[in-house]
């Protein structure tokens, strides 16, 4: 750790340590009050417009448990502070802009592509890989954090806002050293759609970052429609004046909502990535252990391998449901296997082309494999965890997901570990 970064772990220490003096004393200096956010939101932006209201009572059952659930740090409270803001305020932004400029409605989003399934699963580099296409159109993370004005063809790769958000993503590497190794983050790497429906506040991403268990089962009973929508109006911003040919978008939680994806994309196609759950979900646990501890005082980590099974549990039955009703045709569907996946990469991008009737050209191949070259496997550092410190248990997580193994031929990996 070189001496700037000490002094930045100690003030974040220090700045928390004093959070807690305060809490233990009553005071909370940092509002998570909804009139004050909002009211930050329309000073901040000089506008007063949100669009639909139906974001306001998922904003406030997280607001809520972030106030009586989430046991935020001092930096935590701060940090929740100005990211919810900033979706206000881009809830405002974007509805100026479509205002200003209505034919952004009539953007069609013609056969996206979704890549979905179990985390950790080679999802990510699977998205980062389809993105190097020029003819594939992501969500790239600077116009994900700062959608206004609509980024422009144009000035796309040099949009001053992409160091505006090069720099607000080094503080993750301050508050959460341990997650590039985890997942790569970066200003011109695509962002999955869980950061593009924040702004509904219908999520799992506060879930994935903040201790919010009420707000995550309230959410899990809720119809995600508005948040789709919301996810179709985004992307018909971000293509406007920067198109592409086809949308290639990435969450492992769409498995949760296929009945609204496919409702509001009927369209769609899948992508489908496969790898032993009982490997997975430690990763996966892990990568929330990270996350949490980044803003919250400290958590048992047997509570996240907890947590995460009984979410994945119900998210993988749902996509066995998804196969046994037939609710999308198979030339619509491609399932990938992580083993073959990351055994010969090239090739699992070709049969995702051919599947779906694409040219794969020298340019995008030649894009494709140097981008491989320039990001083996590890670049950040080693992802090390253990299951047991996690509370899950190997055989008990291969009974659990049983049918969904065998139904996929997702083999075991429990011998390489």
């Amino acid at each position: 750790m070189t001496l700037t970064q000490s002094l930045v772990v100690a003030g974040i220490r220090a700045t928390n340590a004093v959070g807690s003096a305060l809490s233990r004393m009553g005071l909370t200096p940092v509002s998570l009050d909804e009139h004050d956010l909002l009211a930050a939101a329309r000073r901040s932006t000089g506008l007063d417009d949100f669009g639909d209201d139906d974001f306001r009572e998922p904003l406030g059952r997280l607001l809520s448990c972030l106030r009586t659930e989430a046991e935020l740090t001092l930096l935590g409270r701060v940090a929740a502070r100005r990211d919810l803001t900033g979706l206000l305020s881009n809830r405002l932004r974007l509805e100026e802009d479509r205002k200003r400029h209505p034919e952004i409605a009539a953007e069609r989003i013609v056969a996206p592509i979704f890549i979905v399934g179990l985390p950790r699963t080679g999802s990510t580099l699977l998205h980062h890989l389809l993105g190097q296409d020029p003819d594939t159109r992501v969500a790239q993370a600077w116009e994900v954090m700062y959608p206004s004005p609509p980024p422009d063809r144009s000035t796309y790769e040099g949009d001053r806002r992409i160091e505006r958000a090069t720099q607000q993503l080094r503080w993750l590497d301050w508050l959460a050293p341990d997650f590039r190794s985890i997942h790569p983050v970066g200003a011109q790497l695509p962002l999955e759609c869980i950061a593009i429906m924040s702004a509904s506040f219908r999520a799992t991403r506060f879930q994935t970052t903040y201790n919010v268990p009420t707000y995550e089962a309230w959410l899990n009973g809720q119809d995600m429609r508005p948040a789709y929508a919301f996810h179709r109006r985004f992307l018909q911003h971000l293509q406007w004046r920067a198109p592409g040919a086809r949308w290639v978008l990435k969450a492992p939680s769409h498995v949760f909502s296929f009945d609204a994806l496919l409702e509001t994309y009927p369209d769609a196609r899948i992508v489908q990535t496969h790898r032993d759950p009982v490997t997975a979900l430690g990763s996966v646990a892990s990568l929330s252990f990270v996350l949490h501890r980044a803003f919250s005082r400290r958590r048992e980590p047997a509570r996240f391998g907890h947590e995460v099974t009984a979410r994945w549990t119900e998210g993988l039955e749902r996509s066995l449901d998804l196969r046994r009703n037939g609710r999308i045709p198979p030339e619509r569907l491609v399932d990938l296997h992580y083993h073959e996946f990351v055994k010969d990469p090239m090739e699992a991008v070709r049969r995702i082309y051919s599947q779906f009737g694409m040219r794969l050209t020298p340019a995008a191949d030649t894009r494709m494999r140097a981008f491989l070259a320039q990001n083996p496997k590890d670049k950040h550092g080693r992802h090390e965890y253990a299951l047991d410190t996690f509370g899950l248990d190997p055989e008990d997580l291969a009974r659990r997901f049983k049918s969904y193994s065998e139904y996929f031929g997702v083999p075991s990996e429990r011998s390489a570990r």
